[in-house]
């Protein structure tokens, strides 16, 4: 077994499935010390924890809404309880719309359908877009990842230690074409990443971002049920012609978190599936 994260310590907002998941696992199976799995959702969080110390590592679940400072300071303080540091940050917590609630296929399969019924006339979720549904999705990908990050980062500040913190954000982040409160969520995490990378690496703490393409998670699975003359064009978009896999995403995320990495700050990388080669 590798150990490319042999000691470390991880927080994972976001764990209970998708990519929050798959990366917690392959911290683990990198030789993390500890990783600390933070979800709105206790279930699936606490199989993720289970997942963890099948692959050989320790884990524990901590109650998270990403967007109350309270749950942020507290999951810092829950991991130095059980581990005694931190070292690393994935941000993978997001929501791709207001009402998103991950495994609920109903509400998915019924907003995937919207998007193809206003294909031609994409103007008009634009006018009828509501305050209330662009803060609810900045509230997660947003704010939730910049209190997350304000959290690890004052301790490591505090400790003198140094650390690196990985924020999810999307190949949406550098489109303009999508729903607007989760490309606006995500251009604002991009953006966050940056500064925040400027402003701690003289404390050597490392911030970067990976920018997903379309990968296999309850968040897309909906997009595999439309219809052929939605589905073909959408997947030209793809040059590999395929949605990603969570662990090749979870593969960023172990480089990104390890020394290997060690003079990157301020970047994003995209496992795309070459969607960014034009």
């Amino acid at each position: 077994m590798s150990a490319r994260l042999d000691g470390k310590v991880a927080i994972v907002t976001g764990g209970g499935n998708g990519l929050g998941r798959a990366s917690a696992i392959r911290f683990a199976e990198e030789g993390a010390a500890g990783v600390v799995v933070a979800d709105l959702l206790e279930a699936p969080a606490r199989e993720t924890v289970g997942l963890v110390e099948a692959a050989g590592g320790r884990a524990v679940f901590h109650p998270l809404d990403a967007a109350s400072r309270d749950d942020n300071a507290a999951m810092v303080a829950l991991a130095l309880e059980r581990f005694g540091q931190v070292d690393v940050l994935l941000t993978a917590a997001g929501v791709s719309h207001g009402a998103y609630r991950s495994g609920d296929a109903d509400i998915a399969r019924k907003r995937m359908m919207e998007s193809v019924d206003n294909a031609l006339t994409p103007w008009v979720p634009f006018l009828d877009l509501t305050v209330e549904e662009l803060q609810a999705v900045l509230d997660v990908n947003l704010i939730g990842t910049m209190l997350a990050v304000q959290a690890v980062a004052a301790h490591l500040v505090e400790a003198e230690r140094q650390g690196s913190l990985i924020t999810i954000a999307s190949i949406m982040a550098k489109s303009n074409s999508g729903p607007v409160p989760y490309n606006v969520s995500k251009a604002g995490v991009w953006m966050l990443t940056k500064i925040a990378a400027r402003v701690l690496a003289p404390r050597g703490i490392r911030v970067n971002a990976i920018g997903p393409g379309y990968v296999s998670t309850n968040m897309t699975a909906a997009i595999k049920e439309t219809p052929p003359e939605f589905l073909v064009p959408f997947m030209a978009q793809i040059p590999m012609g395929r949605f990603g896999e969570p662990v090749e995403i979870a593969n960023t995320a172990v480089f990104l978190a390890s020394d290997e990495s060690s003079y990157f700050t301020g970047e994003i990388l995209h496992p795309d599936g070459g969607f960014y080669t034009e």
